[in-house]
């Protein structure tokens, strides 16, 4: 394979293979020397990939949850997580990625040389550099578990696992305890109680739950995916903050509870302190069920581990064989930060000390030629994630045709990324992710800033992001182009 391409990607899930087909499909990956797809595991598929918990599944609907220009054949409305990972491997089988892929292979440096990316990175047969014209991020935020910081972890004498490294082997009859109630906790919990001998779920806060969707009402075939979309959209007016939207979707949340709750300790426990969306809202019917059988125990969060005991917030002990940690992921402190450094040898991480920022969720001063998917304010709270990558691509594709003239590198002006910040700013202080009462992994826990999602409707997302801007740029001179005009105007 060429040490030297135009384009290099790093990261094989749903962002790195849709920008990949686009690339394929508009004629600017024509043969080896113009892509690297770089994946750090032996398949691709990102999350969907790695998460084979029981009861996987995306609450987005199916035709919604797919890329527009590949539609997917769905065993019903709201997909499993193998049938999603078996799209997305299709997708790279059927849209002739495969040549362009390099398995096995994790990026560990970045960085800018004056006219180019120098990567290095460790390859399934070592150490190995390949040099890019333009990189492309697409590693996802879901990739670095979080872990609990108490003491006595680390000597848990049973198995320990997080719920994206699932251990396969059978739980019948071992008692297992679970730390989390977020969106894989809710998924996996009545699956593994169907089956342990008992279990104990350990929590620091109690999520807001909702019915499970009815699929002829949230997916019904008379809507097309862009009906889908708008009706999408629409469930944003429930993440203002106040808004009559928000205080009906709470209220459908609280008759939920209290319908397969009744009165008493348990149901304060499972009763949110903050506003619903704050924090993820879930989907499920048989949660609030499964707390409520006689081999399972609710109890404060984990304060602490002695040997194969778990202690908990409020002092009491529940000993396990087995700790599954559905604690999530950093999200806000990218793993790859650190290891891409532009112009002055900056690091993103350095750059981001203050929180993740950027121009169209995209670019960031300072890194020319590098486009960050799935980065800052790269992500929906109430619509399908491919709605961002297909706006993002449309971007990248417009900024990689500009970079065919030869006319230098593109580094987004400051004074844009700025402005989008000041934006993101002004639209999340609206919203329920800031004004709701919960530190949510959708804020940089550093700054407090809303980092993590996009607080306004996709539709809005597409109209300001979905585009390649060129006022927005400065050509930065290399030895070939020094001398030459270095701002990017727009075509007549």
């Amino acid at each position: 394979m060429s040490d030297r391409v135009r384009l290099a990607v790093v990261g094989a899930g749903i962002a790195g293979l849709g920008l990949a087909t686009r690339l394929v499909r508009e004629g600017l990956v024509q043969g080896p020397d113009d892509l690297a797809l770089l994946e750090r595991a032996d398949e691709v598929g990102g999350v969907w990939r790695d998460h084979v918990y029981p009861g996987v599944a995306c609450d987005i609907p199916s035709r919604l949850y797919s890329y527009s220009f590949r539609p997917g054949s769905w065993s019903g409305a709201f997909a499993g997580g193998a049938e999603i990972h078996d799209y997305l491997v299709r997708t790279a089988d059927e849209e002739g990625l495969r040549p362009h892929l390099r398995t096995g292979t994790a990026l560990t440096g970045a960085d800018w040389q004056g006219d180019h990316w120098l990567l290095t990175l460790a390859g399934p047969h070592g150490p190995e550099t390949l040099a890019a014209e333009a990189l492309v991020l697409a590693a996802g935020r879901l990739t670095q578990p979080r872990l609990p910081d108490v003491p006595g972890l680390a000597g848990f004498t049973g198995r320990v696992f997080h719920s994206s490294a699932w251990d396969t082997r059978p739980l019948a009859g071992l008692r297992v305890g679970v730390v989390g109630s977020g969106a894989s906790a809710v998924q996996l919990l009545p699956h593994v109680a169907d089956e342990a001998a008992s279990t104990v779920l350990l929590q620091r806060t109690p999520p807001w739950v909702l019915p499970a969707p009815d699929p002829d009402t949230a997916a019904p075939d008379a809507l097309d995916r862009a009906g889908l979309s708008a009706r999408a959209d629409e469930l944003f007016e429930a993440r203002l903050a106040g808004s009559d939207a928000a205080a009906a979707l709470r209220r459908t949340a609280l008759a939920h509870l209290e319908a397969q709750v009744p009165a008493g300790v348990l149901r304060e426990a499972c009763t949110p302190d903050y506003e619903i969306g704050c924090k993820r809202a879930l989907f499920s019917d048989d949660w609030y069920p499964t707390l409520q059988r006689e081999d399972v125990t609710v109890a404060p969060a984990l304060a602490g581990v002695e040997g194969c005991t778990l202690v908990a917030a409020d002092g009491t002990r529940h000993e396990v064989d087995v700790l599954v940690l559905a604690t999530g992921y950093a999200t806000t402190r990218q793993p790859y930060a650190p290891l891409v450094r532009g112009r002055d040898g900056v690091s993103l991480d350095e750059h981001w000390s203050a929180g993740m920022t950027s121009h169209a969720s995209t670019v960031v001063h300072g890194f020319p030629n590098l486009f960050v998917l799935n980065g800052p304010n790269g992500t929906l709270g109430h619509h399908s994630a491919f709605e961002v990558v297909e706006a993002q691509a449309e971007l990248v594709l417009g900024a990689l045709r500009t970079l065919r003239d030869g006319a230098g590198a593109l580094d987004v002006r400051a004074e844009a990324e700025t402005a989008y910040t000041d934006l993101v700013d002004t639209l999340a202080a609206r919203t329920v992710w800031t004004q709701g009462g919960c530190r949510s992994w959708y804020l940089d826990e550093r700054s407090g800033r809303l980092t993590l999602v996009w607080p306004e409707r996709a539709a809005e997302f597409r109209r300001r992001n979905g585009h390649f801007d060129p006022s927005a740029f400065v050509r930065v001179p290399t030895a070939s182009t020094r001398g030459q005009v270095e701002c990017v105007t727009p075509s007549s």
